[in-house]
């Protein structure tokens, strides 16, 4: 469903502070894969999930969603196949307006809008229903400003609004590390339920080993640009954080030397 071929992404290509993020990068993901992405500061993470999603454009390779080669469109043209939540709750909402009416966005979202903008009751109960799912009593706060929600709250919205329409792909760039531990293990709790309702081909950067264990079908390590283990199916479900950084070690001739990922 997600065919990365070959991707290179320099930064300052050609000057003294020249980066290899992404070096002859390939991955594929077959539909309805839920696929962990875990790696120390500068594996190429983020940046791979920009690239995907178009933020940053590539070198050289090519990126396919489905059949459709996405490699030279821009990001607000992947954005119709491509659902995304960030780190910051802050970004994927419109803090000044109503819960509603980011939620309409998200809905609408790839339709002609025409000259109104309305929304009727039908399409209201339609967002009270989503909203229950959330299980933070939203629904009965349609109107109030999203700004005025806690971090927790907006990042589960993001995700309630980033998976409305079942994007092809979701990418989920460590939507849970500006969370407390409590918050964050009830957006996970709310992302393996999107993900297995709508049967969503994801990609999510973590950098919790734990997390990165517990939740999809499938985890890749990234270090310099490049993917060092792909575990899956049964070796997954039996893995531990201290094998892992063992076949780490093992994978990059290394030491994992990431605290965030170690005291998480």
């Amino acid at each position: 469903m997600l065919t990365i071929k070959e991707i290179t992404k320099i930064f300052n290509e050609g000057t003294v502070n020249e980066n290899i993020a992404l070096s002859n990068f390939s991955l594929t993901l077959e539909e309805g894969d839920f696929v962990t992405v875990i790696g120390g500061n500068g594996a190429g993470k983020s940046t791979l999930l920009n690239c995907v999603a178009g933020v940053y454009g590539i070198n050289q390779g090519s990126i396919l969603i489905g059949e459709r080669d996405v490699t030279k469109l821009p990001e607000y043209k992947r954005a119709e196949v491509i659902g995304r939540v960030f780190q910051d709750p802050m970004k994927g909402t419109v803090a000044d307006m109503g819960i509603e009416e980011n939620l309409a966005l998200a809905y609408r979202r790839g339709k002609f809008r025409g000259l109104g903008w309305g929304i009727s009751n039908k399409e209201r109960q339609i967002y009270k229903n989503y909203l229950s799912h959330l299980e933070l009593g939203l629904e009965d706060r349609l109107s109030d400003k999203v700004g005025l929600l806690s971090g927790g709250q907006r990042q589960a919205l993001t995700l309630l609004m980033a998976t409305l329409k079942k994007p092809r792909l979701l990418l989920l760039d460590e939507h849970t590390a500006a969370l407390d531990p409590k918050t964050a293990e009830k957006v996970l709790k709310l992302s393996d339920q999107f993900v297995k309702d709508g049967n969503l081909t994801t990609l999510m950067v973590t950098h919790n080993m734990r997390h990165a264990i517990e939740h999809g079908n499938r985890l890749i390590m990234m270090h310099e640009g490049k993917v060092i283990l792909d575990i899956k199916g049964k070796e997954k479900k039996d893995l531990t954080v201290e094998n892992l950084l063992k076949r780490f070690g093992q994978a990059s001739g290394e030491e994992f030397a990431n605290d965030r990922a170690l005291l998480s």
